[in-house]
């Protein structure tokens, strides 16, 4: 399995909804999704940039089975991922490239 990063931009998205995602990611017995390593957030002037790193882009796929179904109950409007495979990597004292 190769690491990938994948990117979200929610253009519109708030903090509240951010955190309603992930309260709601828990509810769906997902308190930590297998496969994800490193998630980051940061509120943009036009709404949340996400930045994940996944152990490969079919564990970020089998997310999207729970994620998705959230996303629309939330009303956050749908934004494509993009998905890269991981060239180099820092994380504390590991390096990994």
């Amino acid at each position: 399995m190769k690491k990938v990063m994948v990117q979200f931009d929610f253009r519109g998205m708030t903090t509240k909804q951010f955190d309603q995602c992930w309260d709601e990611i828990r509810k769906a017995g997902q308190t930590s999704p297998k496969g994800l390593l490193h998630h980051h957030a940061a509120k943009t002037p036009n709404g949340m940039l996400i930045f994940d790193i996944w152990e490969s882009a079919e564990r970020f796929e089998a997310f999207g089975k729970t994620l998705m179904p959230i996303l629309e109950k939330l009303k956050i409007p749908k934004t494509k991922p993009s998905i890269f495979p991981l060239h180099y990597e820092y994380n504390g004292n590991l390096v990994v490239h």
